[in-house]
């Protein structure tokens, strides 16, 4: 498994329309192969920053199976109206991880 960590910069003013737009592109991520899981975060010091983190069963899952489907440019579409500059994404993988119990 995979994480695949997405940066989105949205023009200022515009986050209820991309947080709809997202509501419906979220579904065409979590139809692709290889997905398995997927947040969306927006940074409390500056609304218009956005982090997406995917978890993916392979780095090619994500780059060859979604980059390169149809439905990349349907999902793409959809949110690009919102861009104040080209996202960026990034893998990584798990090195450690420790979760609190309550």
């Amino acid at each position: 498994m995979i994480l695949e960590l997405a940066h989105f910069r949205i023009a200022p003013g515009s986050d209820t329309g991309f947080e709809a737009a997202f509501a419906t592109a979220q579904t065409i991520l979590a139809s692709m192969p290889g997905y398995l899981d997927h947040a969306l975060h927006r940074c409390i010091e500056d609304g218009c920053e956005y982090r997406l983190l995917v978890h993916w069963n392979t780095v090619e899952d994500h780059m060859q199976g979604f980059r390169e489907s149809p439905r990349f440019g349907e999902w793409r579409a959809l949110l690009q109206p919102f861009f104040a500059a080209p996202p960026s994404a990034a893998h990584y993988q798990l090195v450690f991880a420790n979760r609190a119990t309550s």
